[in-house]
């Protein structure tokens, strides 16, 4: 499977704006963009006017980085949300959001999307009662999503709830925090996705 594998703060600062990519780092100084706010690499301090595919090609890469897809498997969202009823753009965002790594992610039970992928792989989660490790699934309307009762007896889930306790579940998600069950009561709408991503933007680079 391919993955990405170089330093995840060198993603940032290419595109210029925290990912949150690592977790609790993302909010101290020790934050890459913070710290250098330019591209990485022998140029990254040069000066350059984007053409107006180079910004759609950016904003895509952009919400490929916050979501941790890889090229393909963004392309295939993208012919779902086209396929679908709607805006293109917003089914596309509630397709990303709906993957369990990003659900298990706004829970609070993970820092960070990564983080969240390595504990569904590991199988530390539950949807409707059966155990899922596929990052990529997708959850619907009515699912229930439970943490199983091994990791939840762990100090490593008690540290993640105490580090990430403080994010503010979006109102599409029906989490209760002591019993770490949360519930899929409606589709994302695009003022439930806080992340700042033009996604006309994207809409416009695979149309053309």
């Amino acid at each position: 499977m391919a993955r990405y594998t170089d330093a995840s703060c060198r993603l940032c600062r290419r595109e210029g704006d925290k990912l949150f990519l690592k977790g609790d780092r993302c909010y101290t100084n020790k934050c890459a963009v913070s710290r250098r706010a330019y591209a990485p690499g022998q140029h990254g301090q040069a000066r350059k006017k984007l053409s107006e595919y180079g910004i759609q090609l950016r904003e895509k890469q952009k919400a490929r980085r916050f979501y941790g897809v890889m090229e393909s498997q963004f392309a295939k969202y993208f012919d779902m949300a086209n396929n679908q009823k709607g805006v293109t753009g917003e089914n596309l965002l509630a397709i990303l959001e709906t993957r369990i790594d990003n659900v298990i992610y706004r829970m609070g039970l993970s820092t960070s999307r990564a983080e969240a992928r390595q504990l569904v792989r590991h199988g530390q989660f539950l949807v409707n009662g059966r155990r899922v490790d596929i990052p990529s699934f997708l959850v619907s309307v009515g699912d229930e999503i439970t943490v199983c009762d091994r990791f939840k007896a762990t100090d490593k889930i008690k540290s993640i709830v105490d580090s990430a306790g403080s994010r503010v579940v979006p109102k599409w998600l029906d989490y209760n925090a002591d019993e770490m069950k949360c519930k899929v009561v409606q589709y994302p709408a695009r003022e439930d996705v806080d992340i700042p991503i033009k996604e006309h933007l994207i809409v416009e680079l695979y149309s053309k």
